[in-house]
């Protein structure tokens, strides 16, 4: 049954370029999901933008002496750049520094103030003794003091997973500069979480199909909440719009608040301009919706409890009672929270500020979209933690995409485009013939099954499996050697062929770019599977900007196995995947050298 499908991609952060790190989290699972979700006849909507607000982008900006707007324009550009470049199918990818964005984060903070969800409390805010400046929790780090984990930030241990604030922590530094912050006491407005834990316990019982790390952690969060800061000392944000707060200029709402609520913003922005300025709701509003939201492991919290947390005391539905938004009604919650771990690096975590970063532009230009995906999917940080190496990477480039996946493409291509010039037809099937055959139609359950619901390395590998089987029967039957018996070197070849349109289906969501150059190698005409475009908008009122959107209603890539077309020409092919060097997994590229 065709559903509303949601998408819901965590937004980078404007404070520079991204690594690959961070794409093996949210870029890459988010759109293998959405492009086979598409493919089985879903209607997807798949958001995101960058995140532009908080003191993390006025320390940028001194940095590159910018202004904090000129700072969120330079990365927010760059981010979109990569992801449409990554191939990332965004239906929109918008940023939160519009004036959509800003009225709907108003709108639900209202709502939330007005059912008595936020509250206004004084805390220890942190301030750098050098500049003045509120530090971000983010940018405070120290000894956890219930597990004593040296290395926890001023928001969360990442260790034992516990919400902290920068007071809690022993021995404080700042990130920035190592310095010591000052605590000094400040008036905040508060989402109280104890008010709404009830409610998010009964609703997390509900979530039996999540991964079981996300849920054992979402679960355990419940037994401490307390309530969470949702402004700042800052002129650099969302002004609060409260009466008596909403001229302040050193008070602006918090950069995680204001993050979240973008999958909504960027839902409604999308329905503005797609002429529809309610078809948001088909995705918000609607029992038989779905909805995944694809993050790393640091951001469970926010969208397992935070998130959820805010949308149900917006609807009314914590133990304050409260009546949703008369603007925006009552609005789902997630359906799932899919989570990766941390993708490292010979051991270490990603992190541009200590050298270990390999950004994706760089590994774009060098070795195009589809490696890093395949990488991603077939090894990266699914259920646990997992290590990028160069040599693990020319490993699974050279042994799997270029001699298993591109040399069957190659061969089967090459040979039935010499003998015949076109798919030839099939004659009587033997045994061996239907075993192929019946594999490569069964695996679209299989895998399809798997793609639906995230399992991406298990997905990959059986797919990956039938192209396995379809290289084998071709070495069985060794066609080259049926120059005198046409029918039988025919028939061969057609269901080579067959299997291999099977398998670039198969494979799509995951090697795009691959499918469409396959596509066409068959004889293919049209887009089989389409690419995001960045292009400029406006907004009145506001500044244009870019955003990535596409056209993937047109997209010809179906999630069904089609008899290939008798007859159709083909030309020779050209080589799929380039093979690495092997000194490359050696030494690493002169850009990001292995030390």
């Amino acid at each position: 049954m065709c559903a509303h499908v949601l998408a819901a991609v965590a937004w980078p952060y404007a404070n520079g370029p991204r690594h690959i790190g961070h794409v093996s989290g949210f870029g890459v699972p988010s759109d293998v999901f959405g492009r086979y979700m598409r493919m089985s006849g879903h209607d997807v909507l798949m958001v995101s933008g960058t995140d532009e607000h908080g003191t993390a982008i006025q320390v940028q900006a001194d940095k590159d002496g910018l202004t904090p707007r000129e700072t969120a324009d330079k990365y927010h550009r760059i981010i979109a750049e990569d992801l449409a470049a990554l191939g990332c199918c965004y239906d929109l990818y918008t940023r939160t520094t519009t004036i959509n964005h800003r009225e709907v984060v108003q709108e639900l903070f209202r709502t939330l103030h007005r059912n008595g969800y936020i509250i206004a409390q004084t805390e220890q805010g942190a301030i750098s003794p050098s500049t003045g400046r509120t530090l971000p929790d983010r940018y405070i780090e120290g000894t956890c003091p219930h597990c004593g984990y040296d290395g926890a930030r001023g928001d969360q241990c990442d260790n034992c997973g516990r919400q902290l604030d920068p007071i809690d922590l022993k021995d404080p530094r700042s990130r920035l500069n190592g310095e010591t912050p000052e605590f000094v006491e400040t008036e905040h407005f508060f989402l109280d979480l104890p008010a709404l834990a009830e409610a998010l316990g009964r609703w997390l019982e509900t979530r039996d199909d999540w991964r079981p790390n996300v849920l054992r952690f979402s679960q355990n969060l419940l037994k401490e909440l307390r309530p969470r800061a949702i402004t700042r000392d800052l002129d650099w944000g969302i002004p609060v719009p409260v009466e008596g707060w909403d001229d302040l200029a050193m008070k602006r709402i918090y950069v995680w608040f204001d993050a979240v609520i973008g999958y909504l913003s960027a839902s409604i922005e999308w329905a503005k301009r797609s002429g529809d300025p309610q078809a948001w709701k088909q995705w918000w509003a609607n029992d038989e919706a779905r909805s995944y939201y694809f993050m790393g492991k640091d951001n469970i919290t926010f969208h397992s409890v935070i998130w959820p947390g805010i949308l149900l005391g917006a609807n009314g539905e914590g133990a304050k009672g409260g009546e949703p938004s008369p603007v925006l009604g009552h609005l789902d919650l997630p359906t799932e929270v899919v989570s990766s771990e941390y993708l490292t690096m010979s051991g270490s975590k990603f992190a541009s500020s200590r050298g270990h970063v390999i950004y994706v532009r760089d590994f774009l230009a060098e070795f195009g979209p589809d490696s890093l995906r395949y990488f991603i999917a077939v090894a990266g940080p699914e259920n646990q933690d997992a290590d990028f190496t160069w040599d693990e990477f020319v490993r699974r480039n050279n042994y799997e995409l270029a001699n298993e996946w591109g040399n069957l493409v190659n061969r089967s291509i090459s040979m039935a485009h010499k003998n015949v010039g076109a798919i030839p037809a099939a004659g009587e099937l033997t045994e061996d013939d239907r075993a192929l055959l019946e594999a490569s139609k069964a695996a679209f359950a299989t895998v399809g099954d798997l793609w639906g619901r995230c399992k991406f390395k298990a997905a990959t590998t059986e797919a990956m499996r039938i192209v396995s089987l379809a290289n084998k029967y071709i070495s069985d039957q060794e066609p080259w050697k049926l120059k005198d018996d046409p029918a039988r070197r025919d028939t061969v070849l057609h269901v080579a062929l067959q299997a291999v349109q099977d398998c670039n289906t198969l494979l799509t969501p995951l090697l795009p770019h691959a499918a469409q150059r396959i596509f066409e190698a068959l004889g293919g005409e049209g887009v089989w599977a389409p690419q995001p475009e960045l292009v400029v908008v406006d907004e009145e009122g506001g500044p244009d900007y870019p955003v990535l959107r596409g056209d993937y209603a047109s997209a010809l890539a179906r999630w069904e196995s089609t008899p290939i077309e008798v007859g159709r020409p083909l030309a020779k092919p050209s080589p799929l995947f380039a093979k690495l060097d092997d000194k490359l997994g050696e030494t690493g590229p002169s850009w990001a050298p292995i030390s």
